[in-house]
């Protein structure tokens, strides 16, 4: 169940590694899905993927676990992390 975010705060995560054709960014949208967190997560060009998540501190906290966790088939080898300005977005989102 989705939780209610209260006391919003916005990251953006860059996450390096084998990151890219593993699935990871389904497996962000459905990890960021169940927490109620919202924002967006898409492949950059130097194969890195780029994520901006809404939520409450502790939601953003528990999403970059799985930030560093991952799809099996990915190998998580750094995830930078920075503040951002909070926007509003509906949901999670697979960006291309």
């Amino acid at each position: 169940m989705k939780k209610p975010i209260s006391n919003k705060a916005a990251r953006r995560y860059s996450v390096r590694g084998r990151v890219q054709g593993v699935g990871y960014r389904a497996f962000v949208q459905h990890a960021a899905g169940g927490l109620g967190v919202r924002g967006w997560a898409r492949n950059c060009d130097d194969g890195s993927v780029e994520v901006y998540a809404i939520g409450a501190p502790e939601q953003l906290s528990e999403l970059a676990g799985y930030l560093w966790k991952g799809p099996r088939a990915a190998d998580v080898r750094h995830v930078d992390e920075s503040e951002a300005g909070v926007e509003e977005w509906s949901d999670f989102q697979i960006r291309y």
